[in-house]
């Protein structure tokens, strides 16, 4: 399984930038799986989908918006990497993309405001 099978189209005015309130009224898509359908719900609603002996995950984690888009000075190609958790003074732990292609040690350029000049001893996660 690749995560960009988990890409979509988010439009960005459909990025939620404050929780609900009451947090509980958020949205709950619902799949059932034997008749193929989806349901739009709330998650208050979720009690009606949990068995005894079910285990739910809470996922609290915070994504850094942080992202640079680079061009690889050996083919020009496009590149972007998120930049996901400091590891070390200017060092980062990344998802880049495309990521089968990316090396460590390979020189990037970047017109944004950061400047990516290479890329050392940095643990990449492929995204595709």
């Amino acid at each position: 399984m690749k995560t960009s099978d988990f890409y979509y189209d988010l439009p960005k005015e459909l990025i939620a930038q404050t929780p609900l309130e009451p947090r509980d009224s958020s949205r709950l898509l619902v799949l059932d799986r034997e008749k193929q359908t989806l349901e739009h719900k709330h998650f208050y609603d979720i009690i009606d989908y949990l068995n005894e002996g079910d285990l739910l995950v809470a996922n609290d984690s915070r994504v850094l918006p942080a992202r640079i888009y680079g061009i690889k000075d050996e083919t020009g190609a496009k590149v972007e990497f998120l930049l996901l958790k400091q590891v070390a003074n200017n060092r980062w732990e990344t998802l880049c993309k495309p990521g089968k292609k990316q090396k460590s040690a390979q020189n990037f350029h970047s017109a944004t405001a950061f400047c990516v000049q290479q890329l050392l001893m940095l643990r990449m996660t492929a995204t595709e």
